[in-house]
């Protein structure tokens, strides 16, 4: 059995609705009431501008921690959620997260933290990463090669 004190998901999600990510009012409303409902205790919640299209909301609850970043103009949301608890289970918290940014794909990597199993000699970090295939399917090829024959003129 894994010895573990944490478990840590990161997200990238692409192709986010720009509508959610310009919602600033009802975004950390929104997000703070969904860690409420999963039983956590939301102690502190902030959304800032770092520029134009670029804004963090980090939420703090005494299981752990939420931070993401909006990238507005490119339609992304880097996301971190870290849980101190052997048995969380932020896979679902993440389908929730997906629901209100609505991304075309994402991209999610797991670590376990505090991992007190390994041995000295294996200090390796454990990952595992999964990749979600895009909802709609885009010619991609053509787009490079498109970009490609533009760059030569």
């Amino acid at each position: 059995m894994d010895k573990i004190i944490a478990r840590h998901l990161t997200a990238d999600l692409y192709g986010c609705k720009a509508s959610r990510l310009s919602d600033e009012e009802s975004l950390p409303v929104k997000v703070s009431s969904l860690f409420e409902e999963h039983g956590f205790h939301v102690m502190a919640s902030t959304l800032q501008d770092i520029d134009e299209d670029h804004a963090a909301l980090l939420i703090l609850f005494a299981e752990g921690h939420f931070a993401i970043h909006l990238y507005r103009d490119l339609s992304y949301v880097a996301a971190d959620l870290f849980l101190c608890e052997y048995a969380a289970a932020p896979e679902d918290l993440l389908q929730k997260i997906k629901n209100i940014f609505k991304p075309e794909k994402f991209r999610t990597t797991y670590l376990k933290r505090g991992d007190f199993s390994i041995s000295g000699a294996d200090m390796k970090p454990q990952t595992k990463t999964k990749v979600a295939p895009l909802r709609r399917i885009h010619n991609t090829g053509a787009k490079v090669i498109r970009l490609l024959a533009h760059r030569k003129h």
